[in-house]
């Protein structure tokens, strides 16, 4: 697992020190391998050498099929507007379809299995691929690989390629300009200018402030409610839980590990005490919480800070919230040196080809991926409507429309030191969802921390060993 820093400011390229071969939005990662069901593996595997070596931009109409299993649920109404697109141009039928939040690994293994199953489908990176791998198409030979701008967006097994980025996103903590702009001016406040905002004592210090004065500023709290639904649980458990894993990484020189030692787990504990405590809700309430809930608290203006990504740009905006209200700061939990940490970048998001298509629906997935990467349509779809970050060539003439990405870049500009998606490494669902329970007790004061470190350091022991025997 490398990682290598590319960047263009303001530039729908953002690239920024990103791990080779690492993976929505909504953190998921797939966990048991489905079993090779006959439904799945009647159609006999194309042969790898003949069926797509050269995708091009065009598809004779009705030659095959493209069924895309999509990740992302914020952008559901924009794949399938782009889909009735090519369906329009070229005659060929796209049919999207998206999974709820938190649900993709369940639905994938169930679509998986159908006689009419998902021809194009996405991983997470390195662990996604070690559980679907038997069902991806070699991408080596087509176009669309062709047009990727780094090798450090394809997701490989040895030689063959697996999976392509196709987008890159960043996350941190948003905030909303103008009420902390508001603080600033109070004789309470306790810095005067965002700049000062650089570490975790700083960020708490901030946060206290404006709890104390909610009244005064017009908030119900500094945070918006950390909800542990489905829909807002993967922003803690996967997002947030990145942090001490990046810097325990970091602090051994490793890439992944076997057994997480929970170095960092303190500074784990410290943040999230500060998400709940100044928060517009009890900490009580958090399991009825949702991710709109949060969105809400944050658009309304009754929160001054909302952990996210560049993704939440088009809800925000959608709710009434303007561009030159939004700006993010790195998620800070008291590491060393981390007055120089930048937004937290990477991708979870590798499009798949299931190698069990037929010849002619592969085909025809190749051909639609390489006209969303190089078409105009597909182009300003994905840069535009979608605020996507694109790995591809033909990004570099559609600039970033969503401000959130221009502020990622600006940090990279900076030279400050952009935070690995290290949460791609994390060794299943199911230890993610064993870290996400123990924080919802503790939140609720029906657990202890204690109970967090076991299902974070001994969990992490045992689904890795579960996953790799």
């Amino acid at each position: 697992m490398k990682k290598k820093l590319l960047s263009a400011v303001l530039s729908a390229t953002m690239l920024a020190s990103v791990l080779t071969g690492c993976g929505g939005s909504t953190g998921e990662t797939p966990a048991a391998a489905p079993a090779e069901t006959t439904a799945a593996t009647e159609a006999a595997a194309p042969a790898e050498t003949t069926a797509a070596t050269e995708a091009t931009d065009t598809t004779a109409a009705g030659t095959g099929k493209v069924y895309y299993l999509n990740f992302k649920p914020e952008q559901a109404q924009a794949w399938e507007a782009l889909a009735a697109k090519y369906t329009e141009e070229t005659g060929v039928q796209v049919d999207v379809q998206t999974a709820a939040s938190g649900t993709y690994e369940s639905t994938l293994k169930s679509e998986i299995a159908k006689t009419e199953a998902p021809t194009l489908f996405q991983v997470n990176g390195p662990v996604g691929l070690a559980t679907w791998n038997d069902y991806c198409y070699d991408l080596s030979d087509s176009a669309v690989y062709k047009e990727l701008k780094s090798d450090d967006f394809a997701l490989k097994d040895g030689d063959a390629v697996k999976g392509l980025a196709y987008v890159v996103e960043t996350y941190g903590i948003i905030y909303n300009k103008d009420i902390l702009n508001d603080y600033f001016t109070k004789d309470y406040a306790v810095v005067k200018s965002v700049d000062e905002i650089n570490s975790f004592d700083q960020l708490k210090a901030v946060a206290d402030s404006i709890q104390e004065n909610k009244d005064d500023l017009g908030v119900k709290g500094a945070f918006t409610s950390a909800g542990m639904d489905s829909s807002s649980d993967w922003r803690f458990k996967t997002h947030l839980a990145n942090l001490p894993i990046y810097y325990e990484y970091k602090a051994d020189g490793i890439g992944s590990t076997d057994a997480i030692k929970g170095t960092y787990l303190e500074n784990y504990k410290n943040i999230w005490d500060l998400y709940i405590t100044d928060a517009t809700c009890e900490a009580s309430l958090l399991s009825s919480k949702t991710g709109e809930d949060a969105t809400a608290d944050f658009a309304l203006g009754d929160a001054v800070f909302y952990q996210n990504g560049t993704w939440a740009y088009g809800d925000l905006s959608a709710n009434g919230m303007s561009d030159e209200s939004l700006g993010m700061l790195p998620i800070y939990i008291g590491a060393e040196g981390e007055e120089n940490q930048g937004l937290c970048t990477g991708s979870e998001n590798y499009w798949c080809v299931n190698k069990n298509a037929s010849a002619e629906d592969i085909q025809a997935t190749l051909d639609f991926m390489y006209w969303c990467v190089t078409s105009e349509a597909g182009c300003s779809a994905l840069s535009g409507e979608m605020g996507f970050v694109c790995p591809f060539n033909a990004f570099d003439s559609y600039p970033a429309t969503n401000p959130l990405i221009n502020i990622a870049n600006e940090y990279v500009s900076a030279g400050k030191t952009s935070v690995s998606w290290t949460f791609t490494t994390m060794p299943s669902e199911e230890w993610k969802n064993g870290v996400g329970s123990a924080l919802l007790e503790y939140a609720q004061g029906t657990g202890e921390w204690s109970a967090v470190e076991t299902a974070f350091v001994d969990g992490w022991a045992t689904e890795y060993a579960a996953a790799n025997n």
